[in-house]
Parts: structure tokens; C-alpha cells; sequence
């Protein structure tokens, strides 16, 4: 490993650690030449995954803007961050393990709707209307009538 601050190529790990999810190891070097020390992290280089959009655009996932229509979806209702941050979570996560790279964004938006079902039915209403573009309110209310079927069924 480089040191940063003299540029010489050889160093010694001091410690190694791993992050307390264990996505990473954090490594405590020092520096042969210059005695310095610095941390370094290692982490496993994922594959990325590749949205694409309905106008037919491609561009990176980011799984922040998720959370933003998360947010807007859960807004004023009293559902916690963390909440939020595990349905992104496991659909990373199941995207990961499916060995996804390209995905369209309305099947994305499909699987959050699976999730957010089950978390709260008034967060599941606003997201799916944003994300459905109903474009009537006999659609809206067809879309209700569905999850309150379900729901008996349960």
C-alpha cells in the first residue's frame, strides 16, 4: 500500500478490524520509510446495477432516491428511518443475489410496493400513486379495492 505521505510503496498493517456490519475491514498502517501512520478500508467491489428508466435511459442505481420517495410516501406517518433503510436493504439485497446488473425502474418501483404493503397501507397509497401515474380516480380507487381484498384474504 502507497503511504500518503512520502509515496513509498511499503508498509505494515498494524491492525485489522472488520466494520461492524463485516461489509469491510478497516487496516491501521505505518509506514516503513517515514514512520506515519494511516487507516486504509477494504471492501468488496460490487457489480453495479443499471436502472432503466421508462423514457429509456440508463443511469446507476442510487438507492437515495428511494429513500427520498420513501420519505414523501411516509410522510407524517410514524414509521422510523431504520424501517426505511431495511426495505432499501433487502432489495439491494435481493437484486445482489439475483445477479441483476440491468433492471427497469417500474420493476423496482413493483418491489418497493411489495414491501411497503406490509409496512403501512397509507405509505403504500402515495407511493403507489406517484409510481402507478393513475391516470383517473376510478384506476386509484380499483387499485384500493384490490388492497382491501388482500387484505380480507389475510
Amino acid at each position: 500500500m502507497k503511504c500518503p505521505y512520502c509515496g513509498v510503496v511499503d508498509t505494515r498493517v498494524l491492525d485489522s478490524r472488520a466494520t461492524q456490519d463485516s461489509s469491510a475491514i478497516r487496516r491501521r498502517r505505518q509506514c516503513i520509510s517515514c514512520s506515519n501512520r494511516f487507516t486504509t478500508m477494504e471492501k468488496l467491489e460490487e457489480e453495479p446495477v443499471v436502472v432503466i428508466k421508462r423514457d429509456g435511459r440508463k443511469e446507476l442505481f442510487d438507492a437515495t432516491k428511494i429513500l427520498r420517495g420513501l420519505l414523501l410516501a411516509g410522510q407524517k406517518r410514524d414509521i422510523p428511518l431504520t424501517t426505511w433503510q431495511e426495505v432499501i436493504d433487502s432489495l439491494e439485497q435481493e437484486l445482489r443475489s439475483n445477479g441483476v446488473r440491468e433492471i427497469s425502474s417500474d420493476q423496482i418501483g413493483a418491489l418497493v410496493l411489495k414491501r411497503l404493503r406490509d409496512i403501512d397501507e397509507v405509505a403504500y397509497v402515495r407511493f403507489a400513486s406517484v409510481f402507478r401515474q393513475f391516470p383517473d380516480v376510478e384506476t386509484f380507487k380499483a387499485e384500493l379495492e384490490d388492497m382491501l381484498k388482500e387484505k380480507k384474504l389475510t
